[in-house]
């Protein structure tokens, strides 16, 4: 790749895709490329990044609701909601030391991947659920807008939610608008020592299942040394006022007491591990010759599948989501992604090669196979917002 133009407006980014569609020349889209190394390796001469176009363009605490350009960093943002005590609904990952790299994420990159933490459980939805407006450039060469920067919006198609995680396949993110919430007081963490993956799967669902309004639902496979978890260990995140947190804290605990030796992380101690469980921490450094995948599963298949994948190539493990979000590490070889394929088809679950070396992710497929009339309609779609085919071509898709 030649290398990245960065424009410093939305009409700098409009003219990079006009003489892209003029000269034929595809272009690979990113932000500060945190994700580069995920799904396949886009088939382009030259890039375009959308790092200059930074700012918070808007924001209403009292309205909760925020707007920014595409490439405003992460951190940016998190800290302007902190100064209000607000925060992004999704809890989006910072998967940059999972990817070998240093820079933030960029909001533009979330919403082009979808990608959300650990709260998605707690009736939050996923990012594209928070998403109320976008604007964005075709491969037309247009600027289009969808949304608007109010909590009811239901005018026309919606393409805020096509194009959140289209990773850049269908349009190009300009600026964004999300719903926030208010931060939660205060939170604790019960850490319960389990036997097996399979009866931590069981813990996550008593305490989701209860009402006490856990907001976080892991498993640590091998437990966490540092912390002195050793073992499989479940995970549930309680999130309240401080006056209120001692009755729920104490109310799960008495429900969850049976299933094995319980500990409660409080302050520094549970935010702390939960920025670790967010980011896939848990899986430790990865080495340039392995792979990470990402499975959706429903989660009473979680522990089955998990185990498929430890006995099929020795899986590093991390499960959230209840148990239904399976992250797995291990050799970039075809054999260790086959066997993710099989056991995420075995459980009807979905699969999501997220970061490889550029071998393993050109001559595989990086996401399961779409029926065939699912299949027509996104081509349909495809050829309809983006036809000279110059957005990250080859991303999803091989041809694609």
């Amino acid at each position: 790749m030649s290398g990245f133009y960065v424009p410093p407006d939305e009409a700098g980014v409009v003219e990079a895709v006009r003489a892209a569609v003029a000269e034929r020349a595809p272009l690979a889209v990113e932000g500060h490329g945190t994700k580069r190394a995920s799904l396949r390796p886009v088939q382009a001469a030259r890039g375009l990044s959308t790092r200059g176009l930074t700012g918070i363009t808007l924001y209403r605490p009292a309205e909760m609701v925020l707007s920014a350009r595409a490439g405003t960093p992460i951190p940016e943002i998190e800290a302007a909601l902190a100064e209000h005590g607000q925060m992004l609904i999704g809890e989006p990952p910072d998967v940059s030391r999972l990817m070998g790299g240093t820079a933030p994420a960029t909001l533009g990159g979330i919403v082009a991947t979808n990608l959300t933490g650990p709260r998605r459980i707690f009736a939050s939805g996923a990012t594209r659920d928070h998403v109320l407006g976008v604007r964005a450039v075709t491969g037309h060469a247009e600027v289009i807008r969808s949304g608007g920067r109010v909590h009811k919006d239901v005018t026309g198609l919606d393409l805020r939610k096509l194009l959140a995680g289209s990773h850049g396949t269908l349009g190009i993110l300009t600026e964004i608008t999300l719903k926030v919430l208010p931060r939660a007081e205060a939170a604790v963490t019960l850490a319960i020592s389990v036997e097996s993956l399979g009866r931590g799967v069981a813990v996550l669902a008593a305490g989701l299942g209860s009402p006490f309004g856990v907001t976080g639902a892991a498993l640590l496979p091998e437990g966490d040394a540092a912390r002195g978890l050793s073992g499989p260990t479940a995970l549930l995140r309680l999130e309240d006022f401080s006056e209120f947190l001692p009755h729920r804290g104490s109310a799960l605990r008495g429900l969850l007491g049976g299933f094995g030796p319980l500990r409660l992380l409080e302050g520094e101690a549970s935010a702390t591990l939960w920025q670790e469980v967010r980011d896939a921490g848990p899986l430790g450094p990865v080495a340039e010759h392995e792979a990470v995948w990402r499975l959706s599963v429903r989660p009473r298949a979680g522990a089955a599948v998990a185990e498929a994948l430890r006995a099929a190539f020795g899986a590093r493990l991390l499960l959230d989501w209840g148990g239904g979000l399976i992250w797995a590490a291990g050799p970039a070889t075809e054999a260790a992604h086959a066997a993710v394929m099989r056991a995420a088809a075995g459980a009807g679950g979905t699969f999501m090669l997220f970061r490889a070396p550029d071998a393993l992710r050109a001559s595989v497929a990086v996401l399961p196979e779409e029926p065939a009339p699912l299949a027509a309609i996104a081509a349909r779609v495809k050829a309809a917002m983006d036809p000279a085919g110059v957005l990250n071509p080859g991303r999803m898709r091989a041809g694609g």
